[in-house]
C-alpha cells in the first residue's frame, strides 16, 4: 500500500511516501530547487521520493494533500463578503487544488487518466496533529498544533490513542497565535518569511518592558481559548496578503500589522535601523505574552486529557524556547515534536492520517531520526570531487576508514578548525542534525562571532545549538529530556556555562540536540571521539549553508566549502582540507571539563 503525501501551493511544500505504514523518504523542495521556503508544486521532492521507494507515479495508491478547500466553508462565506480580495484569493487555491491530479500528469508527462491513486483532502490542522501524533512512540498523549492560518483555522487540539484522534476544539481566523508572532517580527524590522526564530534569538538580550500592553495584543481567553487584540493587526479587515503559489521563488507576505500597534508601541523599525535596547524589549515582551498565553494551553490540555505525554505541531512547535518551560509549567511529563513540525510536515501528516483514519491500518512507525531524504554514494562523492583534484594544491584530499575519519575530525574540530560535515540522508526538517552540519568548538566563546560574521553572515546576536551525547544531557542542562530535533531550549547548568560558551545563549540556554548512539551512530561517535580528546561530550553544530538552503548534493557542500571560511570538508569518507587551514584560528580553548571539575 503505497500513499503519497504532497504539500503543495504553500510554503515549505514538500513530499512524502508511506509503504505499508512505514515512512521510506521525506523531503522539502527547497532542498532539491535551492529556493528558500519554496511554494508551488513540489515536483522534485515528489520525483525523489517515488524514486527512492521504487515506485511510478502510476503504481500510488493514495495521495494525501493536507489541504481541505471546504473545512469551515461558512466562516469562509462571511469574511469573504467584507474582503473581496481574500475571496479570490480563496477560489484561486480552490482551483488549482482542483487540478492537482492535471499538474501533477503534466509535471510528468503522462496522462491523468494513468494517475490511478485515490485523492484524499486532510484538513490541515489535522494533518499537522496526524504529523505529530502517528510519529510519536506515545501509544496516548494530548496533541495540539498552532500555526499561522491553514484551513481557516489556526489552533487545534485532540486527544491521540492507538491509530484514533479524537478532535477536542479549535481556534479559528482571525485570531491566530502565529499571526502575531509573524506581525510582530516585521515591526522589529525583520520582513523576510521564516525570520520568526530571529526575534526568538534577541529576545533573551531584552526584558519584558511592555508585557502590558503585549497581553493587549495576545492573550488567553478562557478554557484552551486565545484572543488577539484585532485593533493591533490588518489582516482580519484584507486578509493576509501572501504570495507562495510559485515554486521558483520565496513567499512573501504583507505587513500585518495596524497602524494602531505603531501608535501604542511607537514607529516600527526599518529593516536598515541599527537594533535599540527597546527592540530588544519589545522581542522580549512578544516573547512572554506567547509563552502565558501557551502555558495556560499546556496546563488546561493536561487537565481535560488527564495525559502526561505532549504532541506539538505547526509553526508555533518551533518555538523551542516556549517549549523548554513545559515540564517546569505543566503536569506534562513527556513532549514529542517532529523534526519538521512546520508545513513540511503536514505532508508526513497527511499520508499518515489517510494510513490510519481513512484505511484503518494499526500504528507501526515512530520517527525517531530525521535522515529521510538524499544520500549520496562513495562513487558519487569521488565524482563530485573530481573537478578539484587537478586544480593545484590549494585543497588536500585524504580518504579514510570510519574510525580513522572519525578520530581525524574530532582533532581538527579540538584545534579550533570549522568543519563541514557531510554525511548519509539529507535532514528532514529546517535543522542540521549531523547529516548536514557546520561543526565548531564549543569551548571557544569567540566561536560565536567567528561563524556569525566569517561563515554564516548573518546577525551577531544569533546563536547556535549544542550537539551532546544523550548519556550527558544531565551533566550539561538542567532537563534531560532528549531534544533529538533541536526543539528545546534548556538552562545549561551554571557550572557548564563556561566550559561550553560558544552555544550558551546570553541568557544561560541552549537549544539542544541530544544524539542518540542508535538514531545517529557516526555523529554520535564523532561527539564521543572529540569528548575522549578534550573531556567535552559536545561539538556546536549549525546547518551547512551561508544564506540559503541547506546544502543537500556534494556539489552543494563543495561549493560552500571553496567559497567560504571553512577549515575542513568530511564529506562521506574523504576529509578535504585547505591548506591556508588557520587562517582565522581561534585562541586555543577552554580546559575541557575533566579538567575543570
Amino acid at each position: 500500500m503505497i500513499i503519497l503525501g504532497i504539500n503543495a501551493y504553500h510554503a515549505n511544500s514538500s513530499a512524502a511516501i508511506v509503504a505499508d505504514g512505514q515512512l521510506l523518504a521525506a523531503v522539502e523542495e527547497e532542498r532539491l530547487n535551492r529556493v528558500k521556503y519554496a511554494a508551488g508544486l513540489p515536483a522534485r521532492a515528489i520525483q525523489y521520493c517515488l524514486g527512492h521507494a521504487g515506485v511510478k507515479l502510476s503504481e500510488v495508491d493514495h495521495i494525501a494533500i493536507p489541504r481541505n478547500p471546504w473545512a469551515r466553508l461558512g466562516t469562509k462565506l462571511r469574511f469573504a463578503t467584507r474582503m473581496p480580495k481574500f475571496a479570490i484569493d480563496r477560489a484561486r487555491v480552490m482551483k488549482r487544488f482542483a487540478g492537482i491530479q492535471e499538474d501533477l500528469a503534466a509535471t510528468f508527462e503522462v496522462s491523468p487518466d494513468t494517475i490511478r491513486a485515490k485523492f484524499h483532502r486532510i484538513e490541515h490542522h489535522r494533518a499537522h496533529l496526524a504529523s505529530a501524533f502517528y510519529a510519536s512512540p506515545f501509544e496516548r498523549a494530548a496533541i495540539l498544533s498552532a500555526d499561522g492560518l491553514g484551513d481557516f483555522a489556526s489552533s487545534m487540539w485532540a486527544l491521540g490513542e492507538g491509530p484514533e484522534m479524537k478532535h477536542l476544539g479549535e481556534v479559528t481566523f482571525p485570531h491566530s497565535l502565529g499571526m502575531y508572532y509573524t506581525a510582530l517580527t516585521q515591526y522589529v524590522g525583520f520582513w523576510k518569511f521564516g525570520d520568526e526564530f530571529k526575534v526568538m534569538g534577541l529576545a533573551a538580550y531584552g526584558q519584558p518592558e511592555f508585557l502590558d500592553e503585549f497581553r493587549r495584543i495576545v492573550y488567553a481567553d478562557g478554557p484552551l481559548s486565545f484572543r488577539l487584540g484585532l485593533e493591533y493587526f490588518n489582516h482580519q479587515r484584507q486578509g493576509a496578503d501572501m504570495t507562495w503559489r510559485d515554486a521558483d521563488q520565496t513567499p512573501v507576505l504583507g505587513r500585518l500589522f495596524s497602524t494602531y500597534l505603531e501608535e501604542r508601541l511607537g514607529p516600527a523599525r526599518q529593516a536598515d535601523e541599527p537594533l535599540e535596547q527597546r527592540h530588544r524589549n519589545i522581542a522580549a515582551s512578544m516573547q512572554a505574552a506567547l509563552e502565558e498565553v501557551l502555558i495556560a494551553h499546556w496546563s488546561e490540555l493536561s487537565r481535560k486529557t488527564g495525559e502526561k505525554s505532549l504532541c506539538l505541531a505547526g509553526g508555533v512547535a518551533f518555538n523551542c524556547v516556549a517549549n523548554g518551560k513545559i515540564f517546569g509549567h505543566s503536569p506534562f511529563e513527556r513532549v514529542y515534536v517532529q523534526p519538521a513540525a512546520g508545513d513540511a510536515g503536514l505532508a508526513v501528516g497527511a499520508a499518515l492520517a489517510v494510513n490510519h483514519q481513512v484505511l484503518g491500518r494499526p500504528r507501526a512507525f515512530v520517527m525517531d531520526h530525521a535522515g529521510w531524504g538524499p544520500q549520496f554514494s562513495t562513487e558519487e562523492i569521488r565524482l563530485a570531487l573530481e573537478p578539484i583534484r587537478g586544480a593545484g594544491d590549494e585543497i588536500q584530499i585524504d580518504q579514510f576508514d570510519e574510525e580513522t575519519l572519525v578520530r581525524t575530525t574530532a582533532r581538527h574540530i579540538s584545534e579550533g578548525k570549522i568543519v563541514g560535515w557531510f554525511q548519509g540522508r539529507a535532514e528532514w526538517g529546517p535543522r542540521a542534525l549531523g547529516q548536514r552540519s557546520i561543526l565548531a568548538d564549543p569551548r571557544r566563546p569567540e566561536m560565536k562571532e567567528i561563524l556569525n560574521r566569517r561563515i554564516k553572515h548573518r546577525e551577531i546576536f544569533r546563536p547556535f545549538a549544542p550537539s551532546i551525547l544523550e548519556e550527558a544531557s544531565g551533566e550539561f542542562f538542567e532537563k534531560a529530556h532528549p531534544s533529538p530535533f533541536m526543539t528545546f531550549a534548556y538552562n545549561v547548568r551554571q557550572e557548564k556555562r563556561g566550559v561550553i560558551p560558544a552555544p550558551t545563549h546570553v541568557d544561560g540556554t541552549a537549544r539542544l540536540q541530544t544524539v542518540s548512539r542508535t538514531a545517529n551512530p557516526l555523529y554520535w561517535k564523532l561527539i564521543r571521539a572529540f569528548g575522549d580528546l578534550t573531556g567535552v561530550p559536545v561539538v556546536l553544530n549549525t546547518s551547512f549553508n551561508d544564506n540559503e538552503p541547506i546544502v543537500c548534493r556534494p556539489e552543494e557542500a563543495l561549493d560552500c566549502f571553496r567559497r567560504t571560511q571553512l577549515d575542513v570538508l568530511v564529506m562521506g569518507n574523504f576529509i578535504l582540507e585547505k591548506k591556508s587551514a588557520g587562517a582565522i584560528r581561534p585562541e586555543p580553548a577552554v580546559r575541557g571539563v575533566h579538567e575543570a571539575s
